[in-house]
């Protein structure tokens, strides 16, 4: 089945109240189109990254209380897990749709990581488009639009990342729901590759990969 796309409908799952009514609505129209992004798009991200990219999509499935407020499909090298890794993500929440390449506070690897930005601090300031957004924190749904961020800044962002534990860094793109919509389904799918081909020399940073 291909990728119709996101509508008014997918986004307002999150102003449903109660977890297993937000969690049936969002297995029922989120879901399946998570999973049909992410068989999309893992060759792709498997060519650019010269990694094979295996599927996951979130199932929420330790939350007993409060009902998810995004949720989205990752991709890493790794068929068990991605948390651990440096990854890549397609999410939404009520307001935009994400595009990010992620490492977060799991990732055992994370201070040798964190190295090899700092040792390439400026070229990737000066790459990454300045309508490019960074997060700190991937369960809030605030960003920092690239153009706000001096060399200095990015490389504190990096440092922070090595020395701080629960630190986390992603880099990608954001949308508002309102651009999705318009945008359809082959034009989202246009501008989610033209993140990916943005953010993958990030990942092979991250990986040492030349």
């Amino acid at each position: 089945m291909e990728f119709s796309g996101f509508t008014n409908e997918d986004f307002d799952v999150f102003l449903i109240d109660g977890l297993e009514a937000r969690m049936e609505a969002l297995k029922n129209t989120i879901r399946p189109k998570l999973e049909q992004l992410g068989e999309y798009f893992a060759p792709t991200l498997s060519a650019l990254s010269g990694d094979e990219m295996f599927v996951h999509v979130a199932k929420h499935a330790r939350r007993t209380i409060n009902p998810p407020k995004d949720t989205w499909v990752a991709f890493a090298s790794n068929p068990r897990g991605y948390k651990m890794l440096p990854h890549f993500q397609i999410g939404l929440w009520n307001t935009h749709l994400f595009v990010w390449f992620a490492v977060i506070y799991e990732a055992p690897q994370k201070e040798l990581m964190a190295e090899r930005f700092i040792k390439k601090a400026a070229k990737i300031h000066k790459e990454i488009p300045k309508e490019f957004s960074w997060s700190l924190d991937h369960t809030k749904p605030e960003t920092i639009k690239h153009e706000q961020l001096s060399k200095t800044d990015l490389l504190a962002q990096f440092e922070r990342l090595k020395t701080i534990k629960k630190a986390e860094l992603l880099c990608g793109f954001t949308m508002d729901r309102n651009k999705v919509i318009e945008l359809g389904s082959q034009g989202l799918l246009t501008e989610i590759e033209s993140v990916f081909n943005t953010v993958t020399p990030l990942y092979k940073i991250a990986q040492n990969i030349k």
